[in-house]
């Protein structure tokens, strides 16, 4: 009759370990020491760190005349997006570039450190980008920060990538300008040369027409006219009383007649022909003065363009000649790398205690199964015999009791 199965308890699950106890402590006990040992043997290394901040005076940099206008929109927008400050965004660029890397590695010679022997830069740098970590902080700052073996090399080389990186930045700063100088420069040019072609074709239309300000002397042609209209009422009235009074033979009507018609026909001639008859710089045919008119508006609104673009160009002019001119540092360090004082790895005691509890952790399952196996009678298959003398070889190896 088959004893019926039952469920281990945790008390079964003790025992086993406390049968297995020598097994599991001497095993144990090696894989701590050679933790130790190895935890030992891994060079120290440490880390320096430097602080850095954007300057905000030179915000207008790499963004040349852009920024200059929208600069503040955009790193409003930023913010309110969640995106981090452009010009922060820039320097990491800038520090992460394989320029900056490369230039670092060559100065502190650091193939012979990472013992790269075929001096291939890609390698030094795949191993070199482990050892800086360039983090932006809760306030705004940047963290540029080297691992080292020597704590003196390590401040070193942080403070040099803070060195760097703003040179750099300057440089971009400086190229930028230049482009932003050439094309305002240009168009500066063009506006110049176009103001003068404007004021070229103002002068001649005034010199031709006699032309100082339309809406003036158009003013003064239709007072003129209504004083000829009224001049000719006048006259006309004159006459006719003298027709009445004296007769139209009289000398006086003949007289006020005579002064009507020429009135009459002076206002005529203003109104209705092309050209008068005497010369006048101020007084112009009716029927001249819409040309005349729509000549000069167009001939002065060119020349008041081309102004206005003046005003507006040569602003930008001067700025971007400014610019190219400025080597201001970009980057101000909060916080100087100093060589450190304190390791920052290996951590020995982690190493070990890692060591220890993924020994513990593979053992354990181990010791269950290898004991699974040690309490059959009998083999029913290939694994089950492996695993029966797996476990009886242990148990005679480590002279232990079951």
């Amino acid at each position: 009759m088959e004893t019926p199965l039952t469920k281990p308890k945790f008390s079964d699950y003790l025992s086993i370990l406390y049968k297995w106890k020598k097994l599991l402590f001497i095993n144990l006990l090696i894989i701590t020491t050679l933790a130790t040992v190895y935890s030992l043997l891994i060079p120290e290394q440490f880390k320096a760190t430097s602080i850095v901040m954007v300057s905000t005076n030179n915000e207008q940099g790499m963004g040349g005349i852009g920024t200059l206008l929208s600069g503040d929109i955009l790193s409003i927008g930023s913010q309110l997006m969640g995106g981090t400050n452009p010009s922060i965004d820039l320097v990491f660029g800038i520090l992460s570039s394989r320029t900056a890397l490369s230039t670092v590695v060559n100065k502190f010679n650091l193939m012979d450190y990472y013992g790269i022997d075929d001096n291939n830069m890609d390698k030094t740098l795949k191993a070199f980008i482990g050892d800086v970590i360039f983090e932006p902080t809760e306030n705004g700052l940047i963290e540029v920060s080297v691992i080292n073996e020597a704590p003196k090399l390590s401040a070193e080389i942080a403070n040099y990538f803070v060195q760097l990186a703003d040179s750099i930045h300057i440089e971009l700063n400086i190229e930028q300008a230049r482009n932003n100088r050439i094309f305002v420069e240009k168009r500066y040019a063009k506006n110049i040369a176009d103001l003068k072609a404007a004021e070229d074709s103002f002068y001649i239309f005034q010199k031709k027409y006699g032309i100082v300000a339309v809406p003036e002397q158009l003013e003064v042609s239709v007072k003129a006219a209504a004083e000829l209209e009224a001049l000719f009422a006048q006259y006309e009235v004159t006459a006719e009383m003298y027709k009445i009074e004296y007769g139209e033979d009289s000398p006086m009507y003949k007289s006020a007649n005579t002064q009507a018609e020429i009135m009459k026909r002076r206002i005529q001639e203003l109104k209705d022909k092309s050209q008068l008859s005497y010369p006048s710089n101020v007084l112009y045919p009716f029927s001249k003065l819409p040309d005349v008119a729509i000549n000069y508006y167009r001939a002065f609104r060119d020349v008041e363009i081309q102004t206005k673009i003046l005003e507006f160009v040569l602003p930008m002019y001067e700025q971007a000649l400014v610019e190219e001119q400025k080597s201001v540092p970009n980057l101000l360090i909060v916080d100087k790398a100093v060589p450190p004082q304190l390791k920052h790895s290996p951590k020995k005691a982690f190493i070990i205690l890692l060591f220890f509890f993924l020994g513990l952790f593979v053992h354990l399952p181990v010791i269950f199964w290898l004991s699974g196996f040690n309490k059959l009678e009998k083999s029913t298959n290939t694994i089950e015999q492996m695993g029966k003398n797996i476990s009886t070889s242990l148990i005679n190896f480590y002279k232990m009791k079951m």
